[in-house]
Parts: C-alpha cells; structure tokens; sequence
C-alpha cells in the first residue's frame, strides 16, 4: 500500500484505473474505501482515481492530537502529489469538502475543477455545533455510530433498506479515538476567508433531506464562491450511498464537458 507523509502524518491513498486524474475525498469517521468504494468502478473507465485517507482514519499513522483543516489540507496535496499526478478533478464529501476547498484556495495549481458535496464553511451554525458536540462527545461505541447514521441517511432510505443493513451501518460507524477527532474538526471548521481565493470552476451538490449539515449551510458554500454551479440531491447527508448513480453522473457531467 503506498504512504506518503505530510503534516506529522504518514497518508495512506489508493490509485485506481487510468485517464484524467479525479481525487476522492472522504469525510468523517469512514475512510476512503468506506465512502467511495462503491462508486471508484464508476469513474475508472475514463480515469485515474486517486483516495487519500487522512489522518483520524485506521490506514493514516498520526500523533492523535487535534487536526485542523491546514493539516489535512496538506496530507491530501501530499496524495495528490505522490500519485504522480496533477492537476486532478477534486471531489469533497462533508468534511472532505471542506479540505478540498481549502487544497483549491491554497493550492490553485492542483485543482482543475473543484465539487463539493455536503460542505459548509462555518462553525457557528448553532445546529452544527450542537450536534458535534454531542457527537463528538459520546462515549459509548453503539450510540456514537447510531447518532451519526441517524442524522447520515434519510428515513425513507433508512427504511428501504431494512433492520439489518441499517444494523451493519451502525457498526460500521462506531467510535474510533480518530473519528471522534475528526468529529471535532467538524465543529470547529471555518473556511470562510479561503473562499474568495478558489479560482477552479467548482460544483457545490447540497442534500434536501441532511440531518447532518443542514442543505442552508451548503447553499451558503455556493453563494461564497464566485461563479459556483449548484445541484440538490433528494436525499440525506450521504449522497454518495443513497444516490449513487445520481451522485456520480452530476459529477462526471462537470468534470468531463469540454
């Protein structure tokens, strides 16, 4: 497995198929392969797929102490730079999209066009920052996961797919001390000032139905950077699961027009 180190942080990413570089960037708690594994086969007919895991994941080796976006901006240009490519199509999922706006802002000359799904740039939303806390703050393995797939994945989702799977969602999730971390960068998170310094053309995709980043919030994302297009899924927070051939159609729209 190949490793790159940035940021006090030896960085764990995967390069898959060939053609024009596309960056997958993961949120909280799951790591790469956890969000975009089922989605990776969608885009490697055309592309070289690159998926870093940063630091509060399994796969990265790190201090375990606080992360900050400036660290995790750096272990993801680091990836980037290590997979021999560049500059790449970057696409950010919650968290992730908050590093990727920040890769765009500070590093314009690796990002060529910037999506950003379930992103948000402030930490005072009083809804964000209470549901972190709380999240962040649970002790017990269970309820941490349970929490977080509660508000991840719409009801009608959560209903569709049933007790089990729901069940192996929730284990899936449970706490980890590098999730909880990265939960924490999540309340604290603030790109506000970066913004006005993305050049890329960028795609923000907001979620009508998150219970996790209220849709108001990813609104905002688009109406902060200049000359954003933006699309809404129906759906929860993870788009990437419960609208996955939407998800990665309105993505390789974008990346792929001339």
């Amino acid at each position: 497995m190949p490793y790159c180190n940035a940021a006090n942080t030896r960085v764990h990413y995967r390069v898959a198929g060939e053609g024009a570089p596309v960056a997958l960037v993961h949120g909280v708690v799951f790591d790469a392969e956890g969000t975009w594994g089922g989605l990776v086969d969608s885009f490697t007919d055309k592309h070289t797929v690159i998926l870093p895991d940063y630091a509060g994941t399994a796969k990265a080796e790190d201090d375990g102490g606080e992360l900050t976006v400036e660290a995790l901006t750096e272990q993801v240009v680091a990836a980037i730079e290590a997979a021999g490519q560049g500059p790449v199509d970057l696409v950010g999922f919650s968290l992730g999209a908050v590093v990727s706006a920040s890769v765009a802002a500070t590093r314009p000359d690796l990002v060529r066009r910037l999506v950003l799904a379930a992103g948000w740039a402030r930490p005072d939303d009083e809804y964000l920052r209470n549901l972190m806390t709380l999240w962040a703050g649970l002790e017990d393995d269970a309820s941490f996961g349970r929490l977080g797939t509660l508000t991840a994945f719409s009801r009608g989702f959560l209903n569709t797919v049933g007790r089990e799977q729901v069940e192996a969602i929730i284990a899936g999730g449970e706490r980890t001390e590098g999730g909880a971390r990265q939960v924490d960068l999540a309340r604290r998170a603030d790109i506000r000032e970066l913004l006005p310094r993305v050049e890329a053309e960028t795609l923000v995709i907001g979620c009508a139905q998150d219970a996790t980043i209220p849709v108001e919030l990813t609104r905002e994302l688009h109406t902060a950077i200049e000359g954003s297009t933006y699309q809404e899924l129906d759906c929860g927070h993870v788009a990437v699961i419960e609208k996955g051939p939407e998800f990665v159609k309105l993505v390789r729209e974008f990346i792929e027009r001339s």
